[in-house]
């Protein structure tokens, strides 16, 4: 009788840690990947200087920022990127160029298939198809897999609490 509890106690956590593993995969794929260059990395680096002093207009009942085709992101909350980002965040944000117009510490958002993903950019690399990116949410414990620059929609370059 305690041996058959027990088998069955064994199935149970089988089948539990199994779906666990199966629903992560279809949430976030199998892109786990440690960046390339090294793991120094995995510590949270500023975002690159985006917007000069000149830039900055401060008056008594405003603040201008000039900055030519900006916009305004939202945030879902999905708590990837708590404490920087969250729902109640405004993030002023910019169409890249180019790759070289995004660093290690920036945060980009990126297409993956339907979804826009809103993450750090933690490594920079290039390999035979070209320049990518690997990002994480800085409060999550993986990484997202290369992110190619034909999918990235914006580089984020304030955010606005």
């Amino acid at each position: 009788m305690k041996s058959n509890i027990q088998f069955i106690s064994l199935m149970f956590l089988i089948g539990f840690l199994s779906a666990s593993f199966i629903n992560f995969y279809l949430l976030y794929g199998f892109g786990l990947e440690m960046p390339s260059s090294n793991t120094s990395v995995i510590k949270s680096n500023a975002p690159s200087n985006f917007i000069e002093k000149e830039q900055i207009e401060v008056y008594n009942d405003k603040v201008v920022i000039n900055v030519k085709d900006a916009s305004i992101g939202e945030y879902a909350n999905t708590g990837s990127m708590k404490p920087v980002l969250d729902e109640n965040s405004n993030g002023i944000r910019i169409k890249p160029l180019s790759e070289k117009d995004i660093n290690v510490g920036d945060i980009i958002s990126y297409k993956n298939g339907n979804r826009l993903i809103i993450h750090r950019v933690v490594d920079k690399g290039v390999d035979e198809e070209g320049v990518y990116f690997i990002t994480k949410g800085d409060n999550n414990n993986y990484f997202d897999g290369k992110v190619r620059f034909k999918d990235v929609e914006y580089k984020t370059i304030g955010i606005i609490w």
